[in-house]
């Protein structure tokens, strides 16, 4: 031990000091100096100034990922809204199956609780499409936020299957992997309004990109309640109702971040909504059309391939979600690449050409003699089967009228709705009846003579106006 002088207008004593102590600490009071002292204050502030542009830096490219650039602000709240929906729909659509088994209903109920959802999801996207004019997309928004919260809550507590089918047509409760929720009119419609031209179809990509992302990311969450089962006094049934509070935690999410979105009234609006119009002939073809792939889709809504695999292959919950985590990075992959094919091929040839090979993909999927060999399967479908939904929304969008746009992304997503509400039911009673390779097999060739349909029908369409 030894002793120093304290400075000068420090302290008036002398201090004890350990002899391992660093002379030139600036932490110190004591030899700190004045000189020390402002090093340590030019250091904190660089620090700090550091900590500063990285933190910047970081909301600047997460801004860049919600929207491109030249897209209006706004549409990064709807982005990031479709982002969480994605994401428990991705675990929803796991754990319903397992959800309803746990309850006691029988296998049939999956698909027909599947129908309700899709039909109630029909109605109000009609709804909107007639009425919607008259509100404020703001407005319809928010109270489409505070429905999914009800929808979870609803969930979570009934045990009885009529209360649980009325929730699921009120409801917003998604089945599969793709939206055909009230949201998506509410959203497409402004999503058109933020950008133009190729900017409109890098948004849409974007959109449907991050909502891919986040529904794999959901997938895998379905091994939460594995995971809290055994690390806490829940059981099965309990589990799987925490995940569906989460689900009513995210509805009252979007409803803080909705009330982000710029208040637009259609008086004030440079493009009011209207009915459909000139457009209407083009847009009824096209909804036809889609709800062909949209009836075919609902034979294997993620809801119906979790409890394929189930009782095919004896796929776990937790194990399902991780191949949904694997075909929802694919998908996104595909999303992502879609716009640089449609540039260089084509937005028809894009749609058309990626859509049968998955398709085919599909129907061997349904009759592989092993699970090795059907995971690979949908793997290689994952990764060519969503390149027409980015390319898909710009198109529809792009051949109405501004005005038009709203109507338009109603009256091609209501058949849709509608049609594949019809076909998971269908799918659930060839699944009870023991016809498992029925309903995929029936998909794959549905979803083929759409897409030839679909580019005899519109060859002769220039698919790359913007």
């Amino acid at each position: 031990m030894y002793v120093v002088p304290a400075k000068a207008g420090i302290h008036p004593q002398f201090t004890i000091l350990d002899p391992g102590f660093r002379r030139d600490d600036s932490c110190s009071p004591v030899f700190g100096g004045e000189g020390q002292g402002e090093g340590a204050t030019r250091n904190a502030a660089k620090r700090g100034h550091e900590a500063g542009q990285l933190i910047t830096s970081s909301h600047n490219l997460a801004m860049a990922l919600l929207a491109p650039s030249g897209a209006d602000p706004a549409a990064r709240v709807l982005v990031a809204g479709r982002a969480l929906r994605a994401f428990v729909d991705g675990y929803i659509a796991v754990l319903l199956p397992a959800y309803l088994l746990a309850l006691g209903l029988q296998t049939w109920a999956v698909g027909v609780l599947s129908t309700a959802t899709l039909l109630g999801s029909a109605g109000a996207t009609l709804a909107v499409g007639a009425w919607g004019h008259r509100f404020r997309s703001r407005s319809l928004l928010l109270a489409a936020a505070l429905l999914m919260a009800g929808t979870g809550v609803a969930f979570a507590s009934f045990v009885n299957f009529w209360p649980l089918l009325l929730v699921a047509f009120v409801g917003t409760l998604n089945p599969g992997s793709g939206d055909v929720s009230v949201f998506l009119p509410l959203e497409h419609s402004r999503l058109a309004a933020a950008a133009q031209g190729p900017t409109r179809t890098t948004l849409f990509a974007r959109y449907s990109l991050l909502a891919s992302l986040s529904a794999a990311f959901g997938a895998l969450a379905a091994g939460v309640p594995a995971w809290l089962v055994a690390h806490s006094r829940l059981n099965e049934l309990g589990a799987l109702r925490c995940m569906f509070v989460g689900y009513a935690m995210v509805g009252l999410a979007l409803f803080v971040l909705y009330r982000r979105l710029p208040q637009v009234t259609s008086g004030a609006s440079a493009a009011p909504s209207a009915p459909l119009g000139e457009s209407r002939a083009v847009v009824i073809k096209l909804a036809a059309l889609f709800a062909v792939d949209s009836f075919a889709g609902g034979l294997v809504v993620n809801s119906l391939m979790a409890l394929w695999l189930m009782q095919r292959f004896g796929l776990a919950p937790g194990e399902t979600g991780v191949l949904f985590f694997a075909t929802g990075l694919l998908a996104a992959a595909s999303m992502w690449a879609a716009p640089w094919v449609a540039r260089r091929i084509g937005l028809l040839n894009t749609m058309v050409f990626t859509h049968i090979p998955a398709n085919v993909c599909l129907v061997l999927a349904a009759l592989a003699p092993s699970l090795p060999l059907a995971l690979a399967l949908l793997l290689v479908r994952s990764a060519l089967s969503q390149m027409d939904v980015p390319t898909r929304s710009a198109f529809v969008m792009s051949v109405v009228t501004p005005q038009e746009r709203a109507a338009a992304a109603s009256l091609t997503a209501v058949p849709r709705s509608l049609a594949s509400a019809i076909s998971p039911s269908l799918g659930g009673a060839l699944f009870a009846a023991g016809f498992l390779a029925a309903p995929l097999v029936a998909s794959g060739m549905l979803k083929i003579a759409y897409d030839i349909t679909l580019w005899f029908a519109c060859r002769d369409h220039d698919l790359d106006a913007s």
